[in-house]
């Protein structure tokens, strides 16, 4: 761009290596700051809400398929007690979702991330970062891999 405001006199290899050489480096810090100011834009866009949350989560660890998810309640399953047949006590369960244990109401976490074992292993401590940089401060969650 500088080039353009040099005379057309003045516009000799030599002078134009020498423009090009100083000029390179506040190029690259112009750059570099513009990407700076993107990535801050899109952090400032997300915030700890549970759609955000996930967004973000899934933007930085699994573009494509976006698999991770969260769950908002916490650990508040309910739990459905079956009984064996020595009991003699019949219970109909329609349909009944198995739930891990960590997901019962005493875990102390406010909220649940499910994420694919492959990002949790590989990328767990970017992952638990990620969130914590989001989450509100006096929120705990819990993070289950599928």
């Amino acid at each position: 761009m500088a080039f353009h405001f040099l005379m057309i006199g003045l516009r000799k290899p030599v002078l134009l290596s020498w423009l090009y050489s100083v000029l390179f480096p506040l190029q690259t810090l112009h750059e570099s700051w513009k990407q700076f100011r993107v990535d801050n834009l899109y952090k400032l866009a997300h915030t700890g809400q549970v759609c955000y949350l996930r967004a973000a989560l899934n933007d930085a660890f699994d573009v494509s398929a976006r698999r991770i998810y969260i769950d908002g309640t916490g650990g508040n399953a309910q739990k459905t007690y079956v009984y064996t047949v020595g009991e003699n006590q019949p219970k109909y369960l329609k349909t009944l979702y198995l739930h891990n244990a960590l997901e019962f109401a005493n875990t102390g976490a406010d909220f649940i991330v499910y994420v694919p074992s492959s990002i949790a292993q590989s990328q767990g401590y970017e992952l638990r970062a990620l969130i914590d940089f989001y989450k509100v401060a006096s929120k705990r969650y819990l993070i289950i891999e599928i």
